[in-house]
């Protein structure tokens, strides 16, 4: 997947935002939450995953647990460029889902975002 490609998919997501935190880290965010991130090179990228999806993931060694989001089924994928599109853009979709899941209804029908 290239930049343009990630930020494509995360930007086409109802509400979402982009916001450069720590320096250079483009967070990609819903109503102010993050649902995933990369650095400026966009060389990796770190979302929130289904409990299945991080299990999925971690265990076959495709990602890694995130550091200090772990317990909250955040990975990391390493090499951006060389992962499906198609199966990131799912990803981040569903990092989005989960977030937005958990914002009020109110701000969720404000953002044009299903119950």
């Amino acid at each position: 997947m290239t930049k343009d490609e990630l930020h494509a998919a995360a930007m086409a997501l109802p509400g979402a935002a982009l916001d450069i935190k720590w320096g250079d880290d483009h967070c990609y965010c819903v109503a102010g939450k993050m649902f995933c991130a990369t650095n400026g090179a966009y060389s990796n990228l770190g979302f929130k995953a289904t409990e299945i999806a991080f299990e999925a993931l971690t265990t076959t060694g495709r990602a890694r647990p995130s550091k200090y989001l772990a317990r909250a089924h955040w990975v990391n994928i390493e090499d951006l460029s060389a992962q499906d599109a198609a199966e990131v853009a799912d990803w981040v979709r569903t990092a989005h889902a989960l977030v937005a899941a958990k914002l009020p209804r109110k701000v969720r029908a404000e953002l044009g975002i299903g119950a």
